[in-house]
């Protein structure tokens, strides 16, 4: 079982204008190096773009005999919300005895809007894979957009107002397996978040800017999937409860409790049907930055992430993976999602619809890189990434 962290960064053109960029500019500088180099006597040399291509048609083969296997993919990417970014994602395979495994994954993004995000995160799997440790560090600044609190506030486009968002986090959770596909085990969760440049106070209820929030709590989880980053069969129920109580240092007292819920099934041959659902619910004084919410690369593909957001969120997603040729796929997904403080907030016109299309490359053995165009009310977006959404 091997698992790597997702890292994305939006796209507003397509797969094939980006790889044009790419070689192109590095076709380019290897033609004139290439003539100014070319010797007759000289044995026959591969240039830059042939080791790039050796490079991508050999990533997904598995060394055995490699203690740590790392390979890099990146390049340049643009949207509407980021404008121009570089970003590059680093995926590393390595282990640190017989019959355990360790991935790590280090990512950046920065772009011309003022997106700018760093971290490193990682799943330890230990021998027999009794215990497992996983791990996100990460800093991100982003210049971003803010609706307000609520449904109500949130899908009204008039209350769209700009911001600087800051935020630090540590992710932490060990867990020993208790049965067959059973976890159980302590978490701990660190965030710092502050809002500079906001222009529209009124949209953040008279919260403070700036919180430091630490957190405790437990997790359990039941896992049969056969791979963690891109099951074909399997089930995976994972329920959290984090703890923030104001002796530690907390100024909103709060805690929240999360519900992830996954199954996959194989269908024909390559093709596999795969079905989420997420619960997310906050009681107590839940500061504005840890509020429910969704969007982004991972859930309700296609909403500005962050849009929606309100002490309690739901989310489910049925999609459709299918094998096309070689090392290359499609995908097909439905769901929906909403935000509420309370149950009773729920209605037909608060339930948000997501659909979408995507592509699937096999980058290392079962670990995909994705183009996915997400749609849902009123918004569109494009998501390169890392690994499957769920």
């Amino acid at each position: 079982n091997l698992s790597i962290c997702g890292y994305y960064c939006n796209f507003a053109a397509n797969m094939r204008v980006r790889l044009f960029v790419i070689f192109s500019v590095l076709s380019l500088s290897v033609s004139a190096m290439e003539q100014t180099d070319t010797v007759a006597s000289a044995p026959a040399r591969k240039g830059i773009i042939s080791r790039i291509i050796n490079y991508f048609s050999e990533s997904n083969r598995s060394y055995p005999t490699k203690k740590f296997d790392f390979s890099v993919i990146g390049g340049p990417h643009y949207s509407s919300d980021s404008k121009f970014g570089v970003g590059l994602m680093g995926a590393g395979l390595y282990r640190t005895s017989e019959g355990d495994s360790l991935t790590v994954s280090i990512y950046a993004d920065a772009t011309t809007a003022g997106h700018f995000k760093v971290g490193v995160c990682g799943t330890h799997i230990f021998p027999g894979d009794r215990q497992r440790l996983t791990y996100d560090v990460n800093f991100s600044r982003i210049a971003t957009r803010f609706w307000g609190i609520g449904y109500e506030e949130c899908r009204d486009d008039n209350n769209e107002t700009k911001y600087n968002y800051l935020n630090s986090q540590v992710r932490v959770n060990y867990r020993w397996r208790l049965g067959n596909h059973f976890y159980l085990g302590p978490l701990a969760a660190v965030d710092y978040i502050k809002a500079n440049d906001i222009t529209r106070p009124e949209l953040w209820h008279g919260e403070a800017s700036h919180t430091f929030n630490l957190g405790v709590g437990a997790l359990m989880e039941y896992d049969s999937r056969d791979n963690l980053s891109n099951a074909f069969h399997g089930t995976f129920l994972r329920v959290e409860q984090q703890f923030n109580p104001r002796f530690l240092g907390n100024k909103y007292a709060f805690s929240s409790t999360k519900i992830h819920a996954s199954h996959y099934s194989p269908l024909w041959k390559g093709a596999i049907l795969a079905a989420t659902a997420d619960c997310v619910f906050t009681y107590g004084d839940t500061p504005w930055g840890l509020l429910s919410t969704f969007g982004g690369s991972y859930n309700m593909r296609g909403y500005f992430e962050g849009r929606y957001r309100d002490k309690s969120a739901i989310t489910a997603c049925v999609e459709l993976r299918q094998h096309i040729w070689h090392r290359n796929g499609i995908t097909l997904w439905g769901g929906a999602g909403t935000v509420f403080s309370k149950f009773s907030e729920i209605t037909s016109r608060s339930v948000l619809p997501n659909y979408g299309i995507g592509y699937r490359w096999e980058f290392k053995q079962r670990v995909n890189v994705r183009l996915d165009l997400g749609f849902g009310r009123g918004t569109t977006g494009f998501i390169f990434s890392i690994n499957e959404a769920f």
